[in-house]
């Protein structure tokens, strides 16, 4: 019996090391949920920064669903959800979520990159640009706008074959 309680103990002082280091990815300006009260959106927010988007768009569905999150954390909850679908590469349900997000807080540049990376993912390069411009304009040294404004100027510049009909 007293090995399992010191087992018990040793789990839990494991466990709140790892609780403590997942503060560490927990954004100052509250982009990704940090989840104060609402451990659902604080887990939602670390499995989508680990990849893996599912478990993340679930935890999120049940932190959004099962709490009452302040207006600035379903803002980012939403704007996760937005990251996370299009990481998985679906932009379609991805926008909606950025949209919302958007509308709640209308200052997230983090946000602004999501839908933004959404567009460039449907090839809708100008509204990729005017979205990245606005990130840009929030937060213009942040990486993910260097980042994706390469890859949006790569796409635009690719040689395009026109094809005529010759008779």
């Amino acid at each position: 019996m007293r090995s399992v309680n010191l087992a018990c103990i040793l789990s839990l002082f494991f466990f709140l090391d790892i609780s403590n280091s997942i503060g560490q990815f927990v954004d100052p300006q509250k982009t990704i949920v940090g989840g104060l009260g609402n451990e659902f959106l604080s887990a939602a927010s670390f499995a989508i920064i680990m990849g893996q988007y599912d478990e993340g768009i679930r935890l999120t569905h049940l932190g959004l669903n099962r709490y009452r999150p302040s207006m600035g954390d379903r803002a980012a909850a939403l704007s996760n959800l937005c990251a996370a679908h299009a990481a998985k590469g679906e932009p379609d349900k991805a926008i909606p979520f950025c949209n919302d997000s958007m509308d709640i807080n209308g200052r997230n540049w983090r946000v602004f990159v999501n839908r933004a990376y959404s567009y460039y993912l449907k090839n809708m390069l100008s509204e990729a640009t005017n979205d990245l411009d606005s990130a840009a304009s929030l937060r213009p040294d942040a990486r993910q706008v260097i980042q994706l404004r390469g890859m949006i100027n790569e796409r635009g510049l690719l040689p395009r074959v026109i094809m005529e009909d010759h008779q």
